[in-house]
């Protein structure tokens, strides 16, 4: 008999549209998984309905039901626990989470953050690409610590910045490179190809000097300095 997928817990705050790359993986089959529970701290986010059109379990956690960050991340944790997740995936989660969260789920959660980490965490990232005049862009996939966007790097995808580029024309082309990102590292996890051991990143086995480089356009990858064309990419993986 066929074991059970692994399962899934996504959180979100907005539109889903990470989310949504993520349902699309799994029930392609390109992620051995299931997405099994999305929660979201915000009752109106889009991604709530994305996750019921598919058929998920949704939960919404209200933070004005708690006094203290603590007693909102108990509750969170004690919602995510019921799945048995293999994974916990933050995208577009707008909260900041207690160090208790994140220990609790050490080496199995995971963020999104579009920019090219260390560079410019937090907020607002691509209007301050715009404003310090940066000539490339991207989007970073990485290990969850109690650090805001701090936690160690997975992968990367750069994106060059255009001469006649704003804010939303740079977060929509960077949009586009985390559909493919976020869900490829997430089928590396689930492969159990990918880990987190004592703060280092392993792929294959072997630890990540500096974050894999999904190129923008092809499934060419690099990693650790050498470049190669693999089934690592999700787009590859479907056309084969």
């Amino acid at each position: 008999m066929r074991a059970r997928p692994a399962s899934i817990v996504v959180l979100i705050s907005g539109s889903g549209s990470n989310l949504q790359a993520i349902l699309d993986a799994t029930h392609d089959g390109v992620i051995d998984a299931q997405v099994s529970a999305v929660i979201s701290n915000n009752q109106d986010a889009f991604g709530l309905q994305r996750a019921h059109r598919a058929g998920v379990d949704t939960h919404f956690i209200d933070p004005q039901r708690y006094t203290t960050r603590a007693e909102f991340d108990l509750a969170l944790m004690q919602c995510i626990d019921r799945y048995h997740p293999a994974l916990v995936v933050l995208a577009g989660y707008l909260r900041i989470l207690s160090k208790e969260f994140v220990d609790h789920y050490y080496g199995r959660l995971v963020n999104i953050h579009p920019s090219l980490l260390p560079k410019f965490p937090g907020l607002k990232t691509h209007q301050r690409v715009l404003e310090n005049g940066d000539t490339e862009h991207g989007v970073t996939v990485h290990f969850v610590n109690a650090e805001l966007d701090a936690g160690p790097l997975i992968a990367q995808v750069r994106v060059p910045v255009h001469a006649d580029d704003d804010a939303l024309s740079l977060a929509e082309r960077v949009l586009e490179q985390e559909h493919r990102l976020y869900p490829l590292v997430i089928k590396w996890f689930i492969d159990r190809r990918l880990k987190l051991r004592e703060n280092t990143v392993l792929l294959d086995g072997v630890a990540l000097r500096s974050p894999v480089q999904l190129a923008p356009d092809s499934s060419k990858v690099t990693i650790n300095g050498t470049s190669e064309t693999t089934d690592r990419t999700i787009n590859h993986d479907k056309a084969e």
